[in-house]
């Protein structure tokens, strides 16, 4: 295998026009299919199981396995005894609803980002990344062999410096950045990085929409989903539930399966998962919730509009700075005392001088609860 990778890490160099994804990816993949260790992912296991890590058999104890066919653990990773014919059902109706022609589930966000940044760029390669985006994709990166740098928060002038220095130097550039921002609650400003990376033949946009999804229905790569060279979808925000996916072609996706660490050395999400993510997207279908939230966003911001301190947000996330980590632990001590919990994110999680408070809206809150919320904080 070490001699298959070093092979492999040979050909990455080698660059050709082979269509919207990176030479290396093709590359990776031929190299892999002629020395017949190419990985994919078999179903419809039978027969005494000596694969499985399910050591103790308790995946055949829960609930699931009392009314179905489907065990409540899956035994394995993907690519031992983890997959099945739900699991890829259920990559393909992703796929479908966000308009990819594949997805790959992950265990986790986390996992997701770690996997596709530490693998899919190269030595040859750089990653220029908004300076606020997730610790899972500096964790991704630093993992991987290829340079990276940091580009203002949302300032497109700098990005638009970095690749103008940068892009010559490296065989692929891969900008990334979150469709909606975790700490500030504010979103990329896709349209004009979109605009931006076209100039330029071997730049690629990876969107991370975990706090976009359901709160904008399907994320803020609606409508430009063909820009992007992947997509992250996580589901343990708004849509309630567990796990990822990345969405991209199928060749990121074969790739994904044969090279990404996070996918290939860990044990599989059990059918109960998968069917939370399955049924999801159904309820994201039908939009009862997604009215709700907008509602109590809408009258959030209208409450708060004369609070300077706030970070401009359209999203589920309000951040009131504070600017030090005491006046943060203070306010949220008071809301404590009144019965609400909020969250102070202090330095060095932020930036010292942009300590804040934290809000998450959900559709189940009350307007009372809000003005509440509201009146407390402007006492």
């Amino acid at each position: 295998m070490k001699k298959d990778e070093q092979i492999a890490s040979n050909y990455m160099y080698i660059w050709y026009s082979m269509g919207k994804d990176p030479a290396n990816i093709q590359n990776a993949l031929k190299l892999r299919q002629e020395n017949k260790l190419l990985r994919t992912l078999s179903k419809n296991f039978s027969g005494t199981d000596f694969i499985s890590n399910d050591y103790l058999g308790f995946s055949k104890l829960g609930l699931l396995a009392k009314n179905s066919s489907n065990a409540s653990g899956s035994g394995g990773s993907r690519l031992i005894s983890g997959n099945s014919d739900f699991i890829e059902e259920t990559e393909k109706k992703i796929a479908t609803f966000h308009k990819g022609e594949s997805a790959l589930i992950f265990n986790s966000g986390y996992d997701a980002n770690v996997g596709l940044f530490s693998c899919v760029p190269q030595k040859n390669d750089v990653v220029i990344m908004d300076e606020l985006i997730h610790a899972s994709i500096y964790d991704g990166v630093r993992l991987s062999y290829a340079k990276h740098y940091k580009f203002k928060h949302n300032n497109v002038d700098d990005l638009k410096d970095l690749l103008h220095r940068h892009h010559t130097s490296f065989e692929n550039v891969f900008v990334a950045v979150e469709s909606v921002y975790s700490m500030d609650g504010d979103e990329a400003p896709l349209k004009e990085i979109i605009e931006l990376k076209e100039q330029y033949k071997n730049v690629f946009l990876i969107v991370d929409e975990a706090h976009a999804i359901g709160v904008f229905g399907k994320g803020l790569c609606a409508g430009v989903e063909d820009k992007c060279f992947a997509r992250v979808y996580t589901y343990g925000k708004a849509m309630g539930c567990h796990g990822a996916a990345i969405v991209g072609s199928n060749e990121l996706r074969n790739y994904l399966i044969n090279f990404a660490r996070s996918f290939i050395y860990t044990t599989a999400l059990p059918d109960h998962a998968i069917a939370n993510i399955s049924i999801a997207y159904d309820l994201l279908k039908e939009n009862k919730q997604q009215p709700l939230l907008r509602a109590n966003i809408d009258h959030f911001l209208e409450k708060v509009k004369e609070i300077p301190s706030f970070i401009k947000s359209r999203s589920a996330i309000q951040c009131m700075v504070l600017n030090s980590n005491e006046k943060a632990t203070e306010i949220e001590d008071k809301l404590k005392k009144k019965n609400i919990l909020s969250k102070a994110v202090k330095s060095p999680t932020v930036k010292e001088g942009s300590e804040r408070i934290r809000f998450c809206l959900h559709a189940y809150n009350t307007k009372k609860e809000i003005d509440t919320l509201v009146k407390i904080l402007k006492g």
